[in-house]
């Protein structure tokens, strides 16, 4: 057994481990704390250690192809991982995805290539990597992952040193208001003051913690017009100087512009007043942002446009939202700005653009009076006075103009395009839309769903507030979890020459069911017609982890409907990819991805040729970041190109 792989097994002995009875503890020799659990004096029966897997050379391959009904099948092989209790296993492995670091770079720190070549001709960039860094506090208290205070990574591959490319690497918390109340530099020790979303303090400000919206900047980060900014769901960006990290300061992106407001001709007089109500309460009480910056972003690459979103505060708990779209040009001066108010009590992660629209997938949810009420108290999380709303079988899809003067455009956008089948909106890969000879117009909409049911709001990622625990089994589903899970599809809505919609149609992405998320695509094609789409994907070889966390790359070809994928080795998993284009071919260029080898405890950068997955070179290199400054699941990246 190698010894740094199991240290939980070693400081408890052989007890049985239940991931359904046990508790938050502080492990002895670890850089960092994750959400760690002993479990109670039972199950007295003891068990072996399963090994650390490793492939003997001959058998390093990796690639994995499957292929539609009318090409050629290449058989998948797996590994076995010899583990006498697989729940046990997976259940460990997954506590560590989420081990807070603590330690930040000083200067950067020069990685090491252990397998493959960086090739010379590799672009020159940086990739950064948002995401939480710590989930545990020095007085018993933990995290939501979510709720995480953001700490940026970054990867910098500035060119030749020698015969080699260097690659270098630098971490730092951004350094945000609620960081600055929740750490004391001087003894690198935390206190959470503030429980965020998702989360309860153990110890501490209870009853009348009012300030809900904790703004950690972990959830997205994008280099536009000179500028790094971190973003987060739910308030202004930060932003950070793009070589040391050092934070700058928040931006207040959406103060001091006029915007055209779409108003419903019918009134909503009630929700009129009742937001006005709110607002005092929400701002003052609650220290809530006038509005809220949505941390998913868009290009328009014809365009050369960064587009953004923001909802209001009161949002969250009026059946009514105003969105606030945003588009910035090139030095990052915004070229226009418009808000539309939707009669619906909408939660948004992620959205879609096309050349003429803006395309929101209505997440419903509703206001639960208990739930606001024990939140108000301190005795709930904040997101308990929220619910998934299913009472739809349908998706309501809203198409809102971006040029309503330039273009067109006799539908009424308030009335929403139906898609045939209830579905959660995760992640848009891509949007576009086309005209064909009679004036009638198509927009496809590739993207990443999953159920209702699968998505409830007190269980993601397997956080258990009340125990302060992750436990990925309260995510899993029975029944048919293909169409359950987060998995790829195709939307496509067809509108006459008036923009009335005549069908909508929604299929998986190349008849590809297992879970997947996070698709991306070459940048240069964004809002464009692509043929490629790349996701992080479940290969189905964890029995206790039938969805999540991924451990493949995928490719899709929509051309041809064939699938390719490359996959991680055993216990080891991946985040989300990232496309950097090398050439004018769509899919010429390289796939980023960090993989975290749990059995080894280590993050490797990880870089494939994205013409060759599905091939067994397609891994061009794998980089090893630093034990000591391991860090936890990323959430979204960028590539920030030096061109």
């Amino acid at each position: 057994m190698c010894a740094p792989t199991w240290p939980l097994y070693n400081s408890i002995g052989s007890r049985m481990l239940s991931p359904l009875n046990c508790h938050l503890l502080q492990i002895p020799n670890m850089q960092a704390s994750p959400f760690q659990v002993i479990p109670k004096p039972i199950f007295p029966s003891p068990i072996n250690i399963p090994p650390v897997h490793r492939r003997p050379p001959s058998q390093r391959v990796r690639a994995i192809t499957t292929s539609t009904a009318n090409e050629t099948h290449t058989p998948i092989t797996m590994s076995t991982l010899e583990v006498v209790d697989a729940s046990v296993g997976d259940f460990w492995d997954y506590q560590f995805l989420f081990v807070s670091q603590r330690l930040e770079t000083n200067e950067p720190v020069t990685l090491q290539v252990v397998e493959g070549a960086v090739p010379m001709e590799f672009p020159s960039g940086t990739y950064y990597l948002a995401g939480p860094g710590i989930f545990r506090d020095d007085h018993g208290s933990t995290m939501h992952p979510l709720d995480g205070h953001g700490y940026l990574r970054a990867f910098t591959f500035d060119g030749v040193n020698g015969d080699k490319f260097s690659v270098k690497f630098m971490a730092r918390y951004v350094n945000t208001e609620a960081k600055v109340e929740e750490h004391d530099p001087v003894t690198n020790t935390w206190r959470f003051r503030h429980r965020g979303l998702f989360s309860m303090l153990k110890r501490g400000e209870k009853v009348w913690n009012t300030k809900v919206m904790k703004n950690v900047a972990n959830t997205s980060v994008v280099s536009w017009g000179g500028r790094l900014l971190c973003l987060w769901d739910g308030g202004e960006p930060y932003e950070i100087e793009p070589e040391r990290l050092d934070t700058i300061g928040k931006v207040k992106l959406m103060d001091g512009w006029d915007s055209v407001v779409e108003r419903r001709s019918d009134g909503g007089d009630v929700w009129d007043v009742a937001a006005r109500l709110l607002k005092p309460i929400l701002y003052g009480v609650f220290k809530m942002p006038v509005k809220r910056l949505l941390a998913h972003y868009k290009f328009d690459a014809r365009r050369n446009r960064l587009l953004l979103m923001s909802c209001n505060a009161e949002d969250i708990f009026l059946p009514r939202n105003n969105f606030t779209f945003y588009e910035f040009d090139s030095n990052f001066k915004v070229v226009g700005k418009k808000e539309f108010i939707i009669p619906d009590h909408l939660m948004i992660h992620d959205w879609a653009f096309t050349a003429t629209s803006y395309i929101l997938f209505a997440n419903r949810v509703k206001l639960e009076f208990t739930g606001a009420m024990t939140s108000f108290c301190g005795i709930t999380p904040t997101i308990a006075a929220l619910s998934v709303n299913p009472s739809k079988e349908t998706s309501p899809i809203y198409v809102l103009p971006r040029f309503p003067n330039e273009v067109n455009y006799n539908r009424d956008w308030r009335v929403p395009v139906e898609a045939p089948s209830q579905f959660w909106l995760l992640h848009v890969g891509n949007a576009y839309e086309s005209l064909d000879e009679n004036g009638n117009s198509e927009i496809q909409i590739q993207a990443s769903v999953c159920s209702y049911e699968w998505f409830t709001l007190h269980k993601l990622l397997g956080y258990d507030w009340q125990s302060g625990k992750l436990d990925p089994s309260i995510m899993y589903l029975n029944g048919n979890k293909s169409k359950k899970m987060p998995h790829l599809v195709q939307v496509s809505i067809h509108l006459d020459t008036d923009g009335i919609c005549q069908r909508c149609d929604i299929e998986p992405l190349n008849q590809w069911i297992k879970s997947s998320d996070f698709p991306v695509i070459n940048p240069a094609f964004s809002g464009s017609k692509n043929k490629y789409i790349y996701a992080a994907a479940f290969s189905g070889s964890r029995r206790a982890l039938p969805n999540f966390p991924y451990d493949m790359v995928v490719k899709l070809n929509l051309s041809t409907k064939s699938v390719r994928t490359w996959s991680a080795d055993s216990r080891r998993f991946i985040g989300e990819p990232t496309f950097i284009a090398k050439g004018s071919e769509e899919d010429e260029g390289y796939i980023l991805v960090v993989e975290y080898a749990v059995a080894v405890q280590r993050c490797y950068l990880v870089i494939l040729d994205s013409k060759r997955i599905g091939a067994a070179d397609a891994l061009v290199a794998r980089l090893e970041v630093p034990k000591h400054l391991n860090f936890p699941l990323g959430f979204h990246g960028f590539w920030a190109s030096n061109e």
